[in-house]
């Protein structure tokens, strides 16, 4: 096993050193994160060039939607898995032609010019002075200070909450696009500085390399997936989608199938640049997220061929990048692997209200729209849960001001897509203290949390927040935005909101969360993510050069899970659309961890917690329903057909 290992480690050295000498790529714009300083108002916005936005329409018939979601994933229905075409959803859902018309009149009495992008999409075009009427906004400048080894940047945002003309607000889901700064962080991580200097020794592994250092071909025999690949079943036919606010080095991604020994197709992976893309690869961007993304859902699925949705890291970028891969409509599964904590998202965009229901709209309700459309065009969606235990907040607070806010991660927590949790693998590892060695035993695959790494951290003299490892885990909880879902309605486990739970900032409560709220509980299957049981990635940094690193977080869960659906639809079917609904229907028919069937398509995660929630014998908002058999679901699939 360890020969084996050396020899993928050798294949990839040789290959950065060859990559090396094709130069590096130009820094490009950076992701928000604990260290990025306080914006700087600098006042009006003084360039005064045309700008686009994007408008994203409601979907007529909203609630006939959300019931032929249900019928399509329901077996012995009359419309089980008869997933639509795109023209077929325009004809049923999308706006009717005389209300875009609409729209469209009203903003050009503004100024301002209309495209309409996809079915439920404008690109609105105009000079700034134009949108400050039409939406009644005043446009500044602000500037972030140059921190680290980050060069400073500006944006532009408004600096009052916009007002959508009555005329189309009865109309409009979201407006987005007036605000051009970043906004999502990347869910990936490795271990924390003191940790990663004390440790020694990795868990042994029962199979091919240590956790810490596992290769995506070691994905394979944890979680079961060479029944299929000796059935021939590799992805072959399908295509599956990632959807990133950062570009990467192709060559990367080859290199690192090469050099775990995978062949796939020289020609498997498609770019497409969603409103110009995000820049050029750099560290600061979050290009090591994009190419763990491609390296892990390809490699799992190595027939299968590649389109990699990147659009700038905003808004608008956001949006538009979900807009374009579901009217696409090519790939059958997608993930993403980015997100910020629910109601932040709301937030930005909650000065936007439905005049009718005084409910806050927004990007939130646009996006859902475009999660739900895919459900229904049959397309598996899959979102990375987050890094930050119960407390999803805390992605970008600086140290030492953390917060205890229960809090979950968005877009995971919409009820259209799939939430990616996380686990630590078990085994011993081992840490050097100060008088000698501490040797740390996960009996069983536990629910991702650090707080197993709390006796080193005090071995070491230091508390939690010090050590770097409060409040890291996999991302779980219940959603303060969406309600409870069809499919986890009667779920044992299923959790509501806590009561007495607000948010503070600089001793101010700036939110009281709602108490007992019934909401989506996140996440819904895991896979291994602690960067202690980890994986390789090939990555070539714009400071480094190509390297290989050690890295975890649900990131790799949800491009692990694409890549696994990749397999399942050449398996089950062309498309089997959101899988939450064959997995809770396992778990409400009692036969989720193998009772009265001859396979178990699941594997309950009892121990462990993240740092609220803890592991149990059924559903937990730690790692949800648990891990997945791929084999064994992929039987139970089959049988539905």
């Amino acid at each position: 096993m360890r020969l084996k290992r050396m020899k993928v480690l050798q294949m990839l050295q040789i290959t950065v050193m060859a990559v090396l000498a094709c130069g590096l790529a130009y820094a490009g714009v950076p992701f928000p994160n604990a260290e990025t300083p306080k914006a700087i108002d600098l006042g009006p916005l003084v360039e005064r060039t045309p700008m686009s936005i994007t408008v994203a329409l409601k979907m007529s018939n909203p609630s006939g939607a959300e019931a032929l979601l249900k019928s399509l994933h329901t077996p012995g229905d009359p419309q089980f898995r008869k997933f639509l075409t795109p023209e077929q959803f325009k004809a049923r859902f999308a706006p009717a032609e005389t209300e875009v018309s609409r729209v469209i009149a009203a903003l050009a009495r503004y100024g301002l010019t209309s495209e309409r992008i996809t079915a439920t999409t404008l690109r609105v075009t105009g000079m700034p002075e134009n949108f400050e009427r039409a939406f009644s906004v005043s446009l500044h400048s602000y500037s972030i200070p140059a921190h680290g080894e980050v060069e400073g940047y500006t944006y532009h945002a408004p600096a009052n909450p916009m007002t959508i003309p009555a005329e189309i607000s009865a109309s409009v889901a979201a407006v987005v696009g007036l605000a051009n700064h970043a906004t999502m962080f990347p869910h990936h991580l490795t271990a924390a500085p003191a940790v990663a200097k004390s440790h020694l020794t990795k868990a042994q592994a029962p199979k091919e390399n240590a956790p810490g250092s596992l290769l995506v071909t070691d994905f394979a025999n944890l979680y079961d997936v060479k029944p299929l690949y000796r059935g021939g079943i590799t992805g072959a036919g399908q295509t599956l989608g990632i959807m990133t606010f950062a570009s990467f080095t192709p060559s990367d991604a080859y290199a690192y199938w090469a050099g775990v020994g995978l062949t796939v197709s020289p020609t498997r992976i498609t770019i497409i640049n969603v409103d110009g893309g995000p820049g050029a690869p750099s560290d600061d961007s979050g290009s090591d997220e994009t190419t763990l993304d491609v390296e892990q859902s390809g490699g799992i699925a190595p027939g299968a061929k590649i389109r990699v949705y990147q659009a700038p890291n905003t808004d608008q970028g956001f949006v538009d990048l979900i807009a374009a891969a579901v009217e696409d409509n090519l790939a059958q599964s997608l993930s993403i692997s980015w997100g910020e904590w629910e109601w932040f998202t709301n937030f930005q965009n909650s000065h936007v209200t439905d005049p009718i229901t005084g409910q806050p709209e927004g990007i939130l309700q646009g996006v859902h729209e475009f999660l739900l459309r895919g459900a229904l065009q049959g397309q598996s969606v899959f979102a990375a849960s987050g890094d930050n235990g119960a407390y999803d907040v805390n992605r970008g607070c600086p140290y030492p001001f953390c917060s205890n806010t229960l809090s979950v991660d968005y877009p995971g927590s919409d009820t259209a897509i799939t939430s990616a949790g996380g686990t630590t693998l078990p085994g011993f590892q081992g840490y050097k203290v100060p008088g000698g060695v501490l040797y740390l035993d996960v009996p069983q695959e536990r629910v991702w949390g650090w707080d197993y790494l709390e006796p080193l951290c005090a071995a070491l003299g230091l508390t939690p927040v010090s050590c770097g490892i409060y409040a890291v885990g996999g991302g779980g909880g219940v959603s303060i935005i969406f309600p409870e879902p069809f499919y986890q309605a009667g779920i044992p486990g299923i959790q509501a909101t806590q009561p007495g739970v607000r948010f503070i900032e600089g001793g101010v409560t700036k939110l009281y969360l709602p108490g007992n709220f019934a909401g989506r509980n996140v996440p819904d299957i895991s896979f291994n993510a602690d960067p202690q049981t980890g994986y390789l990635i090939l990555y070539t940094s714009n400071v480094h050069g190509l390297e290989v690193i050690q890295a975890g977080g649900t990131s790799f869960v949800a491009p692990q899970l694409n890549g696994v659906t990749s397999l399942l639809d050449q398996y089950v079917a062309p498309r089997l659309g959101l899988l939450n609904v064959p997995m809770y229907d396992l778990a409400k028919a009692g036969v989720a961890y193998g009772a009265g069937l001859p396979v178990a398509p699941m594997h309950a995660i009892a121990y462990g917690d993240n740092w609220f929630y803890y592991g149990s014998n059924g559903y937990n908002p730690g790692a949800g329903l648990g891990t997945l058999d791929v084999w064994d679901f992929a039987e139970v699939l089959h049988g539905l057909r």
